[in-house]
């Protein structure tokens, strides 16, 4: 019977643990804030902003919203950032994307303070991540680390398949998982015989935008399945990049969709919000 990895309670139990952190931290006069810039009303972002407003007030932690319409313009926004930046009651900054096409997402991400960009996108961040220095993880792949150990998988040795290459999740998953010792493959678009690579892999992380693209006969038995993906269906249900229901028999352990990745991605950014506490 393969072993459900519950995101929910696992970011539950790291966020009580963050609460525990921001308490202590605040007996010492040290206190945090985290600035949330969303630019237009799209209804998933929206719903991602609240989430992380939510996060914030749960372990203890400020939160300020700067709420912008669409036709902000890309200067207007770099000057927030800016103000921001020098605001030193201000620890953390995350910028929602994606961001409106009259911006440049990589000149807006390389404007925020890489000691304030709790997201990790910075490249400050992800060149630390690559030279194993200290920085902060991006957040989705830093939460499928904390989802593999704490429910007992062994790393270590173990094949590791990703499917995807983004910036945000495919590539510094890959770092993440070199940095525990597996042996690492990036799949992608251009991947001939995908199947049969995916076949190989002990830990199979699925982050490639396709709705239940993987079904049974990209997965080996006994392996363990990370669903990053979100879809909506056509009957207004959620799913993943994996078919879960062809997938999860031969599956050790898989991530359901929703209550997987989802809730670790907010739960690493509270952590990377915590550490920007005690980096001040």
């Amino acid at each position: 019977m393969a072993k459900l990895i519950d995101g929910k309670k696992i970011s539950r139990e790291i966020k009580d643990e963050l609460k525990e952190k921001v308490a202590a931290l605040g007996q010492k006069g040290i206190t945090g804030c985290l600035a949330v810039v969303q630019i237009g009303s799209d209804p998933a972002s929206s719903v991602y902003v609240r989430n992380k407003k939510r996060a914030c007030e749960y372990i203890g932690i400020g939160s300020v919203s700067h709420e912008l319409p669409e036709e902000t313009t890309e200067a207007q926004l770099l000057e927030l950032i800016d103000r921001l930046n020098r605001d030193k009651n201000i620890n953390g900054i995350l910028v929602q994307l994606p961001l409106p096409e009259h911006m440049d997402e990589n000149k807006i991400i390389c404007a925020i303070d890489p000691a304030k960009d709790v997201d990790g996108f910075h490249p400050y961040n992800t060149g630390a991540l690559v030279s194993g220095l200290p920085g902060y993880l991006s957040c989705t792949p830093a939460g499928i680390i904390q989802l593999l150990k704490r429910s007992g998988v062994s790393i270590s040795g173990k094949q590791c398949v990703i499917v995807g290459r983004s910036n945000i999740v495919g590539k510094p998953m890959a770092l993440l998982m070199l940095r525990e010792n597996a042996t690492v493959t990036v799949t992608h678009s251009r991947t001939k015989n995908l199947a049969d690579v995916c076949r190989k892999a002990d830990i199979l992380i699925v982050a490639m935008g396709k709705p239940r693209f993987i079904d049974a006969s990209y997965v080996k038995s006994g392996a363990v399945v990370i669903d990053v993906g979100i879809h909506r269906s056509p009957d207004n249900s959620l799913c993943g990049d994996v078919d879960f229901d062809q997938v999860m028999p031969l599956t050790e352990a898989i991530t359901p969709v929703p209550g997987g990745v989802g809730p670790m991605t907010i739960a690493m950014l509270m952590n990377n919000c915590v550490e920007a506490m005690t980096r001040a």
